[in-house]
């Protein structure tokens, strides 16, 4: 571990997943909410539904900034403006008295967001390498999938307690408490002599040749499709919950409680056979994982026991066991193709996740969301997706790197 790190492992691991955190907490905790802000602001619901769009329009727009100016400026001075804009931006959110109003603000949410996904993970390459890196990106993992989880049920509870409005005040406060606990713990991890100039002809090249790059190209969707398939079910939760299994909106945690206890599991594997097993090995076992967890959501919705909680959804779920081992071996790959520019490779890891994502609430999600067959019919699909660029990546780059000192050794 590099001298350069500061906090313990766990303290950084705490700090990189609450910043991480924050973009999910601003889309998933409003869920419960949506018909109550448009009967506040006296808007059809199709209205609220483009509150959603606008911000993950403004967060995949400036994902691709972060890394590049972290790259140029140092993480933590970007990251402290960020946050700070982000909790202004929840707090118009909370005073809203129009749509207008409440789509700009949202925008703005959106573009400061991405700021804790982007660099946190370019924090965790900047101090630890090898099977300690692994280690270190899998508690991040687990701290940052958490949270769209838990989300849902956080926004059902203080909804019913508060209000909606009261939504948006606490991810105002949480913002400010991820900034105050940055400002005071987290090191600036990127030295002087390491930052790269930033203009703009150099931010498209060096995104233009991580397009190009057959290895990066893989390993970027690999990663995000294997996510989207656990998001499609995320996003489809108001329907699943409320519609499907028939429970109330302060019980949301009856279906995120399997997916949190399995990315719980898929984060702890992956810290474990950090340095025990060959990379390679480990992602594909997490695919045999999700492929079985996927198959058998189908061969449950065969049997009587297709709307029986927790069988309905209880593998759909696992299949996070299987994203959440692969996930840190991915991104890790990702960051060390580009040693020099892992910022704007964040950037460009990150604004792919939230397309696809993106793609699986805004398209796949409404045409599915109906049936928990259909929903696994998609999860499957997304998964072998995925797997066919992980394949891309073995062909691409067939000869593995010689293992570090430490992982030998191990």
């Amino acid at each position: 571990m590099s001298a350069r790190m500061g906090p313990r492992r766990l303290e950084l691991a705490l700090l990189i997943g609450g910043m991480g955190m924050l973009g999910p907490f601003a889309i998933d905790t409003l869920f419960p909410a949506f018909p109550a802000v448009a009967t506040a602001l006296k808007v059809d619901a199709a209205w609220v539904q483009q509150t959603l769009s606008t911000y993950l329009f403004g967060f995949a727009l400036m994902s691709l900034l972060h890394g590049p100016l972290s790259d140029r400026y140092g993480r933590k001075p970007i990251l402290l403006v960020a946050l700070l804009v982000f909790a202004g931006a929840s707090l118009a959110c909370a005073f809203a008295q129009s749509i207008e109003t409440l789509l700009w603000a949202r925008w703005v949410q959106g573009l400061s967001a991405g700021a804790g996904t982007v660099i946190g993970r370019a924090v965790v390459r900047d101090v630890v390498e090898g099977p300690e890196a692994q280690r270190l990106m899998s508690q991040v993992t687990l701290v940052f999938a958490i949270a769209p989880a838990i989300a849902p049920v956080i926004g059902g509870w203080l909804f019913e307690a508060y209000g909606w409005r009261s939504i948006f005040w606490f991810i105002t406060a949480f913002g400010l408490l991820v900034f105050a606990a940055c400002a005071w713990r987290l090191p600036e991890t990127l030295p002087q002599e390491q930052r790269q100039p930033l203009s703009a002809s150099s931010m498209f090249r060096d995104y233009g040749r991580m397009c190009m790059d057959p290895v990066a190209r893989a390993l970027i969707m690999a990663a995000a499709l294997n996510f989207a398939a656990l998001f499609l079910m995320i996003a489809s939760a108001p329907s699943i919950v409320l519609d499907i299994m028939g429970l109330k909106t302060t019980q949301f945690h009856y279906f995120f409680l399997p997916m949190i206890g399995s990315i719980l599991l898929g984060s702890q594997l992956s810290g474990r056979l950090a340095g025990r097993i060959p990379n390679r090995k480990q992602v594909a076992i997490a695919y045999q994982i999700m492929l079985a967890c996927a198959v058998l959501h189908l061969c449950v919705q065969c049997l009587p026991i297709a709307h029986v909680y927790p069988w309905a959804i209880l593998f759909a779920c696992m299949y996070g066991v299987g994203s959440a081992m692969a996930f840190p071996v991915l991104t890790l790959k990702l960051l060390d193709r580009f040693p020099h520019q892992r910022g704007a490779a964040a950037s460009m890891q990150a604004f792919s996740s939230l397309m696809v994502n993106a793609l699986a609430a805004g398209l796949l999600s409404p045409l599915l969301h109906q049936s928990l067959w259909q929903l696994g019919l998609g999860q499957l699909g997304m998964m072998a997706i995925g797997y066919w660029f992980w394949r891309s990546y073995l062909r691409a780059a067939p000869d593995p790197a010689p293992l570090p000192q430490a992982e030998a050794r191990a």
